[in-house]
């Protein structure tokens, strides 16, 4: 399952430096719902080199309003505590998010 993370705690998991993906997501967002299963596969596949988590904007919104995060589905990428160029807008592919995974984990 992936981390769930919140306005709370996202900073402090970024915080550590380790490469993370968060998932911007809605309960509304047909397309978000269908990738969840996804994000929840490759969390447990990477668990232990990626944080991967899901950020729910029902719920949330200042860090998303800070990173200016406008559709959902949106995947950001995380490392060394800093946001990267890698982004994700709209539904996405396992394979398209394993290739950023892995561009990231390279960084």
């Amino acid at each position: 399952m992936a981390l769930e993370l919140t306005d709370s705690n996202i900073k402090e998991v970024i915080a550590t430096g380790q490469p993370v993906v968060v998932d911007f997501w809605a309960t509304w967002c047909g397309p978000c719902r269908a990738m969840s299963p996804t994000i929840d596969a490759l969390a447990q596949e990477y668990d232990g080199r990626v944080v991967i988590g899901k950020y729910n904007l029902d719920e949330e919104n200042d860090f998303a309003s800070d990173n200016k995060v406008m559709s959902l589905p949106t995947i950001l990428f995380f490392k060394n505590g800093k946001r990267t160029d890698l982004r994700l807008a709209g539904s996405q592919s396992r394979d398209k998010i394993v290739e950023k995974i892995e561009a990231l984990l390279a960084l």
